[in-house]
């Protein structure tokens, strides 16, 4: 099982939630009825990412997700798929997938 501790930061009007893995820190970024997962890591350029956006009351959609080159392979894609789940199941919500 991973180790998995939830983190908050407060900066401004923005929420900045953060889960973190032994290497792998998974951010989320909420616009209301859409957001975004994402994963930078220490010396590979770009970051991988996963954006859903709201398919009604208490369903989460993911609609796009993108890991570069680099981080394919790292487990940044599946960390970013666990946190999009447990989101979405609490409380007595719904994750669905979007995207091909």
């Amino acid at each position: 099982m991973d180790r998995i501790g939830p983190a908050m930061r407060y900066g401004g009007n923005e929420t900045e939630e953060t889960m973190v893995q032994p290497t792998i820190h998974v951010t989320h970024e909420d616009y209301g009825s859409s957001g975004r997962y994402a994963v930078a890591m220490p010396g590979i350029e770009g970051e991988a990412e996963l954006t859903w956006h709201a398919g009604g009351p208490g369903i989460i959609v993911a609609d796009h997700t993108y890991a570069p080159d680099a981080m394919r392979g790292s487990g940044a894609a599946a960390a970013m798929v666990r946190r999009v789940g447990a989101d979405g199941a609490a409380p007595r919500g719904l994750v669905g997938a979007g995207c091909s």
